[in-house]
């Protein structure tokens, strides 16, 4: 599950222009993009393979490979697990799609990785929410370190592990299990 920070209204100790959520990319673009990708390297691009990219490229949701195999399956029910599998490592390799490892039994893809591959995530260690956001604050902090250490930023990744707010509030969380 992800959100955006500021579409949820979090009043946020920063101005938008310091921390604001990631911007939304241009999805059938990006879907293009990973269409050329399949065909130059001699890939075909079948009716299961096609349901999996249009899940993929139609959402801003992170998602693990058994969920676009669920959600795929809704578009095509004739997706197999086996094309799931063989075609992640495909939108990886594309740098479209980017793979995460948050320490679970299971790995997180990105969608939203491909027109914005700086951002940062809030990982709920309660229910797993996921939270995307990036601060011009920690890109300035990430500059000045690397340079003052003789390097120059070609990636980043933050990943924040919290306890949500509601689940100290009240002992339960709403996400819990979505």
């Amino acid at each position: 599950m992800v959100d955006k920070a500021q579409s949820h209204g979090i009043d946020l100790p920063f101005s938008p222009h310091i921390l604001s959520s990631v911007p939304e990319p241009n999805r059938a673009a990006t879907k293009e993009k990973f269409l050329r990708f399949l065909e130059q390297k001699n890939l075909r691009i079948t009716q299961q393979r096609r349901a999996i990219v249009d899940t993929v490229f139609d959402t801003d949701q992170h998602f693990t490979a058994e969920q676009l195999l669920e959600w795929a399956r809704e578009k095509d029910s004739s997706v197999s697990r086996a094309t799931v599998y063989r075609t992640l490592p495909l939108l990886t390799k594309s740098g479209l799609v980017h793979e995460m490892d948050f320490g679970k039994d299971y790995k997180i893809y990105d969608p939203n990785y491909a027109e914005h591959p700086n951002h940062n995530h809030i990982i709920c260690n309660d229910c797993d929410k996921i939270v995307e956001f990036e601060s011009d604050r920690l890109e300035a902090l990430e500059n000045e370190i690397t340079s003052k250490l003789g390097f120059e930023v070609e990636s980043q990744q933050l990943t924040i592990n919290a306890s949500c707010e509601e689940m100290k509030r009240v002992g339960a969380c709403k996400n819990k299990g979505d």
